[in-house]
């Protein structure tokens, strides 16, 4: 397999993919045409904050499993058309997280006290001790927006100053809060508020522009500001406004709305904003560490193992994926059949998890189902784009997780519901010491049928004695061997649901057999096959 690495990363992470086997191409600095030439034959692609891995480029990508960002923001990666693609996109949440937090402290003690610009004035040969006077952080207030890994870290060390931390950020818990010992806060009330304000967050339309003119007009007279995660949630312009009426009375910006910062920026004006070129993972260790951790996440991912980091696929948390992995396959045969004995036009599947599985966290257990439907009728379907085709196709997707009692200690039931009406039920679980997936109800029959089976063919026949053996020598005349069996009926002399599981897909001469005999009222072929 092909590994494409567009950015330079840290030597021991190119030399753990060769070590593993991996073909691997350092294409450092190469121009977007180069990038979709290389990336044509390549497995996955490496990228940092220069390649831009765009929807042009993943066009031309014709094998393409991964995309692995070394650092932790992915803007320059088209997520969603990595997703469409089935392209899983990865990044390395941890490498970075202390060098971008010394980095934001270093910039707030900059702001705090004129260094740079004593420094600057030294170096000139100005000696004015009066010019760079500054303030103190114990006792002041700083407002971090966004407390993730690296908002935590610095929160820590604010804390360690003295400082009093509030924190805005939407899916953070009051538990988490009381933990990192922070206050939580509305956007408006951090405005007003902090006397320091500091931006980790990543950019997405919600957060473009955070900080604009309003934000600024909520702040208080002299406010400090700060961004060392991602260009465009703090306005420019609106900065540059709030310099030169003073209401910031100084700033540290360490990444931009467009990169490089050109010559002629108005930002470059003035003395008391001090600028960095993008150094938030500009470390040894973080390079190497980022390095590092990027390549075990493809080489991962590329070999068939576990999908770490994942930013276009719902992450699930260690213990909830030790319960829900064995039910992944059955999921998928569970999609893949109700697809298949479905004669009309699905407009919506509804999957509902019974038992222990209506506790846990079902997203990848529902990208499944999607993924086992598509497989029949989608090119390249997988649980990235799954729930994009399955859009595509106009289908509505609805997961329930059901209080009601069920016959099994944990069961999956998918009721596709059609155009006209019409629903079809089937539903399954895992049996044995060996979890092998079962199907134990079709619509209100109860079966058991081997969801591991390579093919099954279903027949709905009058109950009467002898048609086991008719449509027994109808599959064998018609060379298609018998592995399994089970029978359902509804009445005694009404209706019966023969299902047999087979060695091999069965010829459309035995299907027509079954179907042209008298007492066969419907047959369906499902192939179990991925």
């Amino acid at each position: 397999m092909k590994v494409l690495v567009a950015d330079q990363i840290s030597p021991k992470g190119v030399a753990l993919l060769k070590q593993q086997g991996f073909e691997t191409v350092e294409a450092y600095g190469s121009t977007p045409e180069k990038i979709k030439e290389l990336i044509k034959d390549a497995d996955a692609v490496i990228v940092r904050s220069e390649t831009k891995i765009t929807a042009d480029v993943l066009d031309a990508a014709d094998k393409l499993k991964a995309v692995g960002r070394a650092g932790v923001g992915v803007d320059n990666i088209d997520i969603p058309a990595a997703s469409e693609k089935g392209v899983i996109v990865m990044n390395t949440p941890t490498g970075n997280t202390i060098a971008t937090a010394e980095l934001t402290f270093t910039h707030i003690l900059c702001g705090t006290r004129p260094i740079a610009q004593a420094n600057a004035s030294i170096h000139g040969g100005v000696w004015n001790r009066k010019a760079f006077s500054g303030t103190e952080l114990k006792g002041k207030t700083l407002a971090v927006l966004g407390m993730g890994r690296i908002g935590a870290e610095v929160a820590k060390r604010a804390k360690a100053f003295d400082m009093k931390v509030v924190a805005y950020d939407p899916f953070l818990t009051e538990a988490r809060a009381k933990t990192l010992g922070v206050e939580m806060v509305a956007l408006q009330d951090a405005f007003k508020m902090a006397d320091y304000i500091t931006v980790h967050m990543p950019l997405t339309e919600a957060t473009k522009y955070m900080i604009d003119e309003k934000a600024f007009e909520m702040m208080k007279q002299g406010v400090r500001v700060f961004n060392c995660a991602r260009g465009g949630i703090i306005k420019e312009s609106a900065l540059i406004e709030a310099l030169k009426s003073g209401k910031v009375a100084a700033a540290g910006l360490d990444v931009y709305e467009k990169e490089p910062l050109t010559k002629d920026s108005p930002l470059l004006g003035f003395p008391n904003l001090v600028l960095t070129p993008h150094l938030g993972a500009s470390t040894k260790e973080a390079t190497e560490c980022c390095g590092i951790e990027v390549a075990e996440v493809i080489a991962e991912a590329l070999s068939g193992g576990a999908i770490r980091n994942s930013i276009n696929k719902p992450s699930v948390d260690a213990e909830s994926m030790k319960q829900i992995s064995p039910y992944v396959e059955l999921c998928e045969k569970l999609g893949t059949f109700i697809q298949q004995i479905s004669a009309e036009r699905i407009e919506k599947l509804v999957i509902r998890y019974y038992g222990k599985l209506a506790n846990l966290d079902n997203k990848l257990l529902t990208l499944a189902v999607q993924k086992g439907y598509l497989s029949k009728i989608a090119e390249r379907a997988n649980d990235l784009n799954a729930p994009s085709k399955m859009k595509h196709l106009g289908i509505q997707v609805e997961s329930v997780n059901s209080s009601a009692d069920s016959d099994y200690a944990e069961l999956v039931e998918v009721e596709a519901c059609c155009e006209k009406g019409t629903c079809n039920t089937v539903a399954g679980t895992i049996m044995g010491k060996k979890s092998r997936p079962k199907i134990v109800r079709i619509g209100p029959n109860n079966v058991e049928v081997n969801a591991a089976a390579k093919c099954a063919i279903l027949l709905k026949n009058v109950d009467k004695p002898g048609m086991v053996g008719v449509i027994g020598t109808i599959l064998g005349e018609n060379g298609c061997n018998i592995a399994n069996m089970t029978l359902s009926r509804d009445d005694d002399g009404g209706n019966a649901l023969s299902i047999f599981e087979l060695d091999a897909i069965p010829s459309a001469e035995a299907v027509a057999a079954l179907k042209n005999h008298k007492c066969v009222q419907d047959v369906k072929v499902v192939d179990f096959s991925a």
